[in-house]
């Protein structure tokens, strides 16, 4: 029977293929008294075989899309796998407790795993606990006859469902195969989200209990462009996603004619165009779909794919592989941003109450304890300068006084670096991000003292209603057109332009189509947003009169009161 849902609209595309459940399996088991001993142990040898294998795949997988020092992590699980000791202690067991091997594999497992969490001024043997949890799993798995779900192990088209997608899930899918992917939670805004977007995968969010309603194997048909998801599909309708498909790619197609193009309005209004990036082949998209700068480079994926703090060269020549595939074209980058949502598992963040109002981001890097990897992140972000057009912005600034430290550091930092004869660009912009309405009210005093404004839109809206973006119970309150949201924006571009300074965004608002307007009239001068959401906003701008959104902004900021006015105000000005 078919069934229909909606859900977040999080990537554009359009997809039909088969269910594949991203969900962790049932690995319960009952312990049983055996006498086949020799049949346990030969169980127990071809699931640590099977085991080795799809790790193997998986790291293959893991090193062509997140590098080799990433993928390290599964050499450490294989090496479990093939340590003899425990292999010979699960059998060992097996032979005096007659036990099966489900039984056997966990008491072993279980004493090793207490063993190293015991271990607790020992970071590395704690890690080792992880990994043997990890690859318990996958022999458990294989001795139950249950699949375990690994993403990179798809060989067939199919559509990903699940609670919801890791950055390290989304690293390990594969394009060729993956045509789409729902979850339960999420939205725009979240990193599945961005991710989905950076990889033009079409992606429906926040469907609450897709991975309760749909079966292995179970044909979808999912629009990433109006949200909807339908379970078995009829032929009919079947053939009206695939003509939406085309349809959309005729679309892109016509797009991309404008790679080359200038970003002008109807009226010859320049904007700049730049793309959001997480790493250094991100680049390539955004050549591809020919913006003109990376206007947010999130450094923490740098952070999160190792497994200790990145060295000053292993940042230096990330920050120099971006530099030099933009040729000259402007670069943002952003210092790190751990927090919130992004931890490391070699770092000790505190628990927290909302860790979204807590100890992250610029607060960490001018602690006790982030001073070293903040100075260390901004030696390598120097030394890369020469290779390009850098900009540098410090993230989550609620106070002047903040800006000061932060630059005073690097001040001291790029001091150092002259001394020791090392080259460092002369004309290094250092601005901040405008995502904590503290700062976006007193945006007239910053603007005396950074080069430039980058508005975090993501942020900057769940802080000023007060509503969790991830939540779904309050997903009505994320309102990027909201006029007092629309006040805040204006706000920040007017200071910045009263101090001859410019002023950019890069939260996911950035590249809205029905933002854009609205912002072309506030006067925003950069608009940064996923690479593949660059060639549609510059074909929108193209037919868009400046004076004319200028009005359309003048009217949404004095005259409405609601969203749902100005959205209405916008499609009366673009008809």
């Amino acid at each position: 029977m078919t069934t229909m849902l909606k859900g977040i609209a999080a990537s554009s595309g359009v997809a039909v293929a088969k269910a594949y459940l991203l969900v962790q399996p049932d690995l319960s088991f009952e312990t049983v008294t055996v006498e086949n001993i020799e049949n346990e142990e030969a169980r127990l040898e071809a699931a640590l075989s099977a085991a080795q294998s799809e790790l193997q795949i998986i790291k293959d997988k893991a090193v062509d899309s997140l590098g080799e020092e990433a993928a390290a992590v599964f050499d450490a699980h294989m090496m479990v796998l093939a340590d003899p000791d425990m292999t010979a202690q699960i059998k060992a067991t097996i032979e005096s407790k007659k036990v099966n091997a489900e039984a056997a594999l966990k008491e072993i497992t279980d004493m090793f795993i207490a063993i190293f969490e015991g271990m607790e001024d020992n970071a590395y043997m704690q890690e080792r606990a992880a990994d043997i949890r990890d690859v318990t799993k996958r022999v458990m798995a294989n001795l139950l006859g249950v699949k375990l779900p690994s993403p990179a192990l798809i060989n067939e088209e199919v559509i990903i469902v699940a609670e919801d997608l890791t950055p390290s899930d989304t690293a390990q899918l594969d394009k060729r195969y993956v045509k789409a992917f729902v979850t339960n939670i999420g939205g725009r805004t979240s990193h599945s989200a961005i991710m989905a977007r950076t990889l033009e995968i079409p992606a429906v969010l926040g469907t609450n209990n897709i991975t309760e309603l749909v079966s292995e194997g179970q044909l979808m048909a999912v629009s990433g462009l109006t949200g909807e998801v339908v379970l078995d599909p009829t032929p009919e309708q079947q053939s009206e996603f695939h003509a939406a498909g085309e349809a959309y790619a005729a679309q892109k197609a016509e797009w991309a004619a404008l790679k080359d193009a200038e970003t002008v309005t109807a009226d010859g209004k320049h904007f700049e165009l730049a793309a959001n990036i997480g790493t250094p082949k991100d680049v390539e998209g955004v050549n591809d779909n020919g913006a003109e700068a990376i206007g947010l480079y999130r450094t923490e994926f740098l952070y999160m794919d190792a497994q200790d703090f990145p060295t000053e060269e292993d940042q230096y020549e990330a920050y120099k592989a971006v530099l030099e595939g933009m040729d000259g074209k402007p670069v943002v980058v952003r210092t790190m941003d751990i927090g919130g949502d992004k931890t490391l598992p070699y770092f000790d963040l505190p628990e927290e109450m909302n860790p979204f109002l807590g100890w992250r981001a610029l607060r960490i890097s001018l602690s006790n304890s982030g001073d070293a990897m903040f100075r260390t992140q901004l030696r390598a972000l120097l030394r890369a300068s020469v290779h390009g057009t850098l900009r540098i912005m410090f993230p989550m600034v609620a106070l002047v006084t903040e800006f000061r430290a932060a630059k005073k550091i690097y001040d001291e930092e790029k001091a150092k670096l002259i001394a020791e004869g090392v080259p460092v660009a002369e004309n290094i912009e250092v601005g901040i991000m405008i995502e904590i309405p503290a700062a976006a009210m007193l945006a007239d005093q910053f603007a005396k003292e950074v080069d430039f404004f980058s508005i975090g839109t993501n942020d900057l809206i769940q802080y000023t209603m007060a509503a969790d973006r991830m939540n779904e119970q309050v997903s009505y309150l994320y309102q990027p057109y909201n006029p007092s949201i629309l006040r805040l924006i204006n706000n920040v571009v007017k200071a910045a332009h009263a101090e001859g300074k410019w002023a950019g965004m890069c939260g996911e608002m950035a590249g809205d189509q029905t933002a854009v307007p609205l912002l072309m009239g506030i006067g925003l001068d950069e608009f940064s947003m996923s690479a593949t959401s660059v060639l549609q906003t510059r074909a929108l701008m193209k037919r868009l009169d400046s004076k004319k959104m200028e009005e359309l902004s003048n009217k949404a900021l004095t005259e409405c009161a609601t969203m749902e006015e100005v959205v209405a105000l916008v499609e009366e000005y673009t008809k």
